[in-house]
């Protein structure tokens, strides 16, 4: 729970500002944009910004003349995730399944109306497909995806996607209507399927991991070529996963 915002100290409510006006559309800002963005005279932003710099959170582009988040927001993100008990809980299944699947596997949470992945395992195939920790993707044509997106209202489901869906293969879903089906689908089924929609010849699985109150709040993925990945072979790995995604969620409090 958050506490009053009186208690805000205006300085660092500046600061946290100036850090989060930069996005995926915006990752370089000048100090002018920077100002007018968090409506600061130049002068004040760029006291914050000189002192962002100093301590790693800010960073000058190569141009001199424009910034970037820093690697030490990094850092502590990434310190964040490691005291996740969810990560604590969820590492010990992601090594059984490489045991007993062989295909490396991935742990992802939904952020800012993205798939953010926070940790991956290594299979034991010579060739992996692996989605790098810190990655994000677009949840419509991800399994991870369509199993956070599936938890939604669908009203909230229309803010939350960005339109129009962009097609990144012949196979990807770019259509609302065809997505919401798909979604019926992936609530009756209880896992998602990523169906060469991101890559051509990459498949994967992903199953919900559920919070005490039932809300999905992590997905685990199992991604392969689809040479490995068959028609055959998915209904297998999904009753695996799901398996294991169950026994985290009772694990974090889940009662289903």
């Amino acid at each position: 729970m958050k506490d009053p915002s009186e208690y805000n100290v205006r300085a660092v409510e500046r600061a946290l500002q100036i850090l989060n006006s930069f996005d995926d559309q915006h990752p370089e800002r000048g100090l002018s944009e920077i100002a007018q963005y968090v409506e600061l005279h130049k002068a004040t932003a760029h006291r914050i910004i000189t002192t962002l710099v100093n301590y790693g959170y800010l960073e000058r582009c190569l141009d001199g003349q424009k910034y970037k988040l820093g690697l030490q927001l990094t850092d502590l993100g990434f310190k964040a995730i490691h005291r996740l008990d969810l990560r604590r809980e969820a590492v010990p299944h992601m090594n059984q399944l490489i045991q007993k699947l062989g295909e490396a596997c991935d742990l992802s949470i939904f952020d800012r109306g993205e798939v953010f992945y926070i940790e991956f395992a290594q299979g034991r195939y010579t060739l992996t497909v692996a989605a790098a920790v810190g990655q994000r993707l677009p949840p419509y044509c991800t399994a991870s995806g369509k199993v956070f997106l599936a938890d939604m209202p669908v009203e909230y489901l229309r803010d939350t996607i960005k339109q129009p869906l962009v097609a990144h293969t012949p196979k990807t879903i770019t259509s609302m209507d065809k997505l919401l089906k798909t979604l019926d689908q992936v609530r009756k089924q209880g896992y998602a399927v990523d169906d060469e929609e991101m890559e051509l010849g990459i498949r994967a699985v992903s199953a919900p991991i559920r919070n005490q109150s039932g809300m999905v709040m992590a997905a685990l993925s199992i991604p392969g070529p689809t040479s490995r990945l068959t028609d055959e072979t998915l209904p297998r790995i999904a009753r695996t996963l799901v398996e294991s995604t169950n026994d985290i969620s009772r694990r974090l409090g889940w009662k289903g």
